[in-house]
């Protein structure tokens, strides 16, 4: 794994792993907009389609970290990946909206595999600096993921029909499971004994174990908060702008501000994390991300009630996420290396939960500006931000403040 060459595409394979379920989960979002005349249904149970998939795709994570550190990553990953081809599949030749829904609840169970194995793999295969580099080209990627899905499925709505998409999921699926089978490599299972417990007792005292390391509860905490502030731009950030004049088809533009900006903030942490150390990266996005947030709320209690007004800051905040994601990533799954598939597993499914909870809780205030939505994503970073503050007292994150030699 150390050399370059084989390095290369073994990233690649793991990025295309870790993307598949964002893909699946945003590639349908505009045929949603048809499927209410199509199936002649209401677009409130529409919208199930889409909260079927996440619930399942954030749910299953639980079980998939666990098993894949009692059986194996790739065996775990290919069944995964098996079973988001069948839901593809079945999506695809759904005739009924409840079909449709339930096609998609199997297609995200399956997806979630690759996200909670993707991270445990970065786990097994690299190690100090040179694993939060991956992790920083990963959030790269990811960046990326729902922009272009979302343009790639509405060319194909347009010019082959809502089923496409499902389609292309299913063909990806496939050439996944190639992947995972002929270029990802099987890191040993840990030792069992000679009779085994049952894998859901294993499940369980692996998750007991975790919930005992102050250091990986703190790390989860950083990147639930962060999430939670991501979502929280997410649904409200069309609400500040339509308050500034912005319609829909500039919406999008503005919204690109935070991704955008997390790209280059993970290939600043690619740069800085070998000479600088995970935690003084980790520290620096923060600060970043709170400056953002403070500069948005002095210019709109200032009056600059316009568009630019709003992105610009977000792009700050944007670059501060992108040095603090990979980062605690990296952090919350090197605490118990050996269970590493649980770690990801908890991580990934608090941060669907907390980023639910930051988008319904834009739905409580007004928004007839961006101050109310950069106090509530200022209170999510703070929180972030105290977590952070209290790995400073773990042992487990004491050796992270300390510079690292390049190797």
């Amino acid at each position: 794994m150390s050399s370059p060459s084989s390095r290369g595409p073994l990233v690649a394979n793991l990025v295309a792993q870790l993307a598949f379920g964002l893909l699946a989960m945003t590639i349908c979002i505009p045929s949603m907009q048809e499927w209410g005349a199509l199936f002649g249904a209401g677009q409130g149970r529409v919208q199930l389609s889409f909260s079927g998939y996440v619930v399942a795709y954030g749910g299953l994570q639980l079980l998939y970290g666990p098993l894949s550190d009692r059986f194996g990553r790739r065996r775990v990953l290919l069944i995964g990946l098996a079973l988001s081809f069948v839901g593809s599949v079945l999506a695809a030749l759904s005739t009924t909206l409840p079909a449709l829904i339930a096609a998609r609840v199997l297609q995200g169970a399956g997806a979630a595999a690759g996200m909670v194995i993707g991270r445990a793999l970065v786990q097994d295969l690299f190690e100090g600096p040179e694993r939060t580099r991956v992790m920083a080209w990963i959030g790269m990627a990811m960046g990326l993921v729902p922009p272009g899905a979302a343009v790639i499925g509405g060319l194909l709505h347009v010019r082959l029909g809502w089923q496409a998409g499902f389609v292309l999921i299913a063909a990806l699926a496939l050439l996944l499971m190639i992947a995972a089978w002929r270029g990802l490599p099987a890191p040993p299972v840990a030792a069992t004994p000679a009779v085994a417990a049952p894998w859901w007792r294993t499940m369980r005292s692996s998750y007991a174990q975790l919930a005992r390391q102050p250091a990986f509860l703190l790390y989860v905490a950083v990147l639930a908060m962060t999430t939670a502030t991501f979502y929280t731009f997410l649904g409200g950030a069309p609400l500040v702008l339509g308050s500034y004049g912005i319609g829909p088809d500039g919406v999008g533009w503005y919204i690109g501000s935070i991704p955008l900006a997390y790209i280059g903030g993970n290939y600043l942490t690619s740069r800085l994390v070998r000479r600088s150390g995970e935690f003084r990266v980790m520290l620096l996005g923060q600060l970043l991300a709170i400056g953002g947030l403070s500069l948005a709320i002095v210019l709109a209690v200032a009056g600059r009630h316009t568009a630019l007004a709003f992105a610009l800051p977000m792009i700050v905040l944007g670059i501060g996420h992108g040095l603090l994601m990979p980062t605690a990533l990296s952090g919350s799954v090197g605490v118990l290396p050996a269970l590493a598939g649980a770690a990801a597993a908890v991580a990934g499914l608090l941060q669907q939960l907390m980023g639910a909870a930051g988008g319904w809780l834009v739905g409580l205030v007004p928004h007839h500006g961006a101050l109310n939505l950069a106090l509530m994503m200022l209170g999510f970073t703070l929180l972030g931000a105290a977590s952070q503050w209290g790995l400073r007292t773990s042992a487990a994150a004491l050796s992270l403040a300390l510079p690292r030699a390049p190797r």
